[in-house]
């Protein structure tokens, strides 16, 4: 996924504490490592991992004349940019990340920020105007965190971790933002719907089906090799059905179970056979759990609950890809549940609600699931595509009028599922209902925890704790052995998460004390 840092003052003590806490963040970038001085102007790291132009022509810093760029991204309408800059540019590498620099020159940041058609982080130094600049794509698929030394410089990092040490406070650069040297500002905001797309249902099918084809097309271009996370539910399947339609040879395919009673193989298993898919199940055992929780805990920099539960069997699944394949470049179907609905969300009580709540969701997904298949993907040294947080696609599904994606069928997702009718699954996997990931490794999985926390704490424990954790105070004693974790970890961070992930509560049968969709009626055949 890469990893950078960035300092912009003087001080020769902060350059050196900082060169220390960028090593933190070395395994997002295992393949090469390089730092620039700009002395009095400032510092740049930037930890490797090489996706497109392995070469070393593709190292970062990017450097043209005054402009050094690092980059965490992928940016998806790199031919059409390239193409457009190659009579005026004159390109060093093959790096997709490259065309941000005639961009820039031309556009400014904003403009920049707003052409891309990417998963992004970028920070930007112009040693002529003596300026920093920065931005982050629209979803916040790609992480980046800033925060001010003591003399008020800013600093900004992949993650958190690098400047824990170093700043009195550490903010999540939010999505759809760009610095410009000055002042951090919003350059769009992609849950925010202008107008409703006046399209009959079988219009709203075909257009499903062909933007999400193509971005599962455009996340497939990779200068390695390219695996699967296939867990049988829906949205992983169908970027693998798309995904084996497109490739002339078998895809490779990866799920993940605990051993004891691992549920989500068995539907991988059924969906790879039927796509002819190079397939491996990869089951863990209960102290891998605990032996992982510490360590998993500091890579993710959260404590909230349902994001470390479903954490361990992606962490699980991805360590075994990192040791064991060539593989570098993993397919997920994170994003859909946010824009196509949640179990929970067959209970909005209007589509309206059914909206608001899609919008909430999407302009917090960066602290939750996207976040979590970051953390758990990168601290293997892998990268991460998302399809269904392709720009073009969310936003037209968001524009796709509520009424038509609330569950008026008795199915969730029911436009995803009719949009991929046709060859690209069997129907018993099209139509399997929902089963949240943290519950399907194994419901196993989250029970152990739940006993190793009640073991380790008494009910006047949890009681102290509501008292000394103000801000998204433990409502269990799962969720106190997180969040001591975390403080262990990031004492006094726990703000950069908005609070635990849960359900929303004023709607009926949601008013609920678990974040698991195990505790809803409408849970149904899910995790069997």
């Amino acid at each position: 996924m890469c990893g950078f840092a960035v300092y912009t003052g003087s001080d020769k003590m902060d350059k050196l504490r900082f060169a220390s806490e960028f090593k933190k963040i070395q395994y997002r970038g295992p393949d090469n490592s390089i730092t620039r001085d700009f002395e009095d102007e400032g510092w740049m790291g930037f930890h490797r991992l090489s996706i497109m132009d392995v070469s070393a022509a593709g190292n970062q810093p990017l450097i043209y004349k005054h402009i050094n760029l690092v980059c965490n991204g992928e940016v998806y309408n790199y031919d059409a940019l390239r193409n457009q800059y190659e009579s005026s540019f004159e390109f060093k590498s093959s790096s997709d990340c490259e065309v941000i620099i005639p961009l820039f020159l031309e556009k400014g940041i904003e403009e920049t920020a707003q052409s891309l058609d990417a998963e992004f982080v970028f920070v930007i130094y112009d040693s002529v105007a003596k300026k920093y600049f920065a931005a982050r794509d629209p979803i916040g698929i790609r992480p980046l965190f800033y925060g001010y030394s003591d003399e008020g410089e800013i600093m900004f990092a992949s993650e958190m971790k690098s400047l824990h040490s170093l700043c009195k406070e550490v903010k999540a650069f939010p999505p759809g933002h760009y610095y410009d040297g000055e002042s951090i500002k919003q350059y769009r905001d992609i849950s925010a719907v202008k107008e409703y797309v006046d399209h009959d249902i079988e219009e709203v099918y075909q257009n499903i089906n062909e933007k999400l084809t193509a971005g599962i097309e455009k996340r497939l271009h990779a200068d390695v090799p390219v695996g699967f996370l296939l867990s049988g539910g829906l949205d992983s399947s169908l970027v693998c059905a798309v995904g084996a339609k497109m490739l002339d040879k078998p895809i490779r395919t990866f799920a993940v179970g605990i051993e004891d009673d691992p549920i989500d193989t068995k539907y991988a298993r059924v969906v790879a056979d039927y796509l002819g898919a190079d397939h491996t199940e990869v089951l863990f055992k209960r102290q891998d759990i605990f032996d992982s929780l510490s360590h998993l805990i500091f890579c993710l920099e959260t404590y909230d609950i349902t994001t470390i539960r479903a954490a361990m069997g992606m962490y699980m699944i991805c360590k075994y890809v990192g040791e064991n394949t060539d593989i570098k470049v993993l397919m997920t179907g994170e994003i859909s549940d946010e824009i196509f609905g949640y179990k929970y969300t067959d209970y909005a009580p209007s589509p309206e609600a059914f909206q608001q709540e899609a919008e909430k969701r999407l302009k917090e997904i960066y602290m939750y699931d996207v976040l979590r298949a970051d953390r758990s993907i990168s601290c293997h040294g892998l990268e991460a595509r998302v399809p269904f947080g392709d720009l073009d696609f969310v936003e037209y599904v968001m524009s796709i009028p509520p009424e038509k994606k609330m569950n008026y069928t008795g199915v969730g997702k029911y436009i995803l599922r009719k949009a991929f009718e046709d060859d690209y699954l069997p129907k018993d996997i099209l139509y399997r209902e929902k089963a949240a990931f943290s519950d399907a490794v194994g419901h196993s999985c989250v029970d152990y925890l739940k006993a190793y926390a009640e073991e380790m704490y008494s009910d006047e424990d949890l009681q102290k704790a509501r008292f000394k954790y103000s801000h998204a105070t433990p409502i269990s004693k799962e969720s106190l052995m997180y969040r001591e974790i975390f403080e262990q970890h990031f004492e006094g961070r726990s703000k950069n998460v908005k609070d635990f992930w849960m359900p929303n509560k004023e709607w009926e049968n949601c008013d609920v004390d678990d974040p698991s969709a195990r505790v809803l009626p409408n849970y149904g055949k899910s995790g069997s």
